[in-house]
């Protein structure tokens, strides 16, 4: 039986998961999701256990390493809300920060049933980028802003 999914066991279970030195390893995380998980990000919309888990093990491969720092955690019932500094480093890339957050819904079983990660992807890639962050951000202000 897993133990009872709360912001403190989230807090524990995901700084398990990313590290400063290597690959993550999501496998002790995987038990408290629901088989009909439902994930959405920036690029994708997954459902199922199986393509979930299939997407980390991409991650995984793509990434040389991968790191987490929680930086704030919040529970509201059965909502779980991180807020999150991800660093990245792919195989041919300096490495990457990306500031974002991610939301749990949590069901009467104790499931993991949604989640979803708020983050602006291209935003921080290209901040790391040479005078294109510069260009990307007034694109976007005059824009968007």
């Amino acid at each position: 039986m897993n133990e009872k999914l709360d912001m403190n066991t989230v807090k524990e279970l995901w700084s398990k998961t990313y590290n400063t030195e290597g690959k993550p390893d999501w496998s002790h995380i995987f038990p408290y999701y629901h088989k009909d998980i439902v994930f959405q990000d920036s690029i994708q919309r997954i459902e199922g256990i199986e393509d979930f888990t299939a997407m980390c093990e991409r991650l995984t491969q793509r990434s040389k390493e991968l790191s987490m720092e929680i930086v704030t955690i919040a529970q509201n019932e059965n909502t779980i809300i991180l807020e999150w500094i991800m660093t990245m480093m792919f195989k041919k890339f300096p490495s990457t920060p990306l500031y974002g957050s991610t939301r749990l819904t949590i069901n009467s079983e104790g499931l993991i049933t949604h989640q979803r990660d708020y983050y602006d992807l291209w935003g921080d890639i290209f901040n790391n980028i040479p005078r294109f962050g510069k260009m990307y951000r007034r694109f976007i202000h005059k824009k968007f802003g």
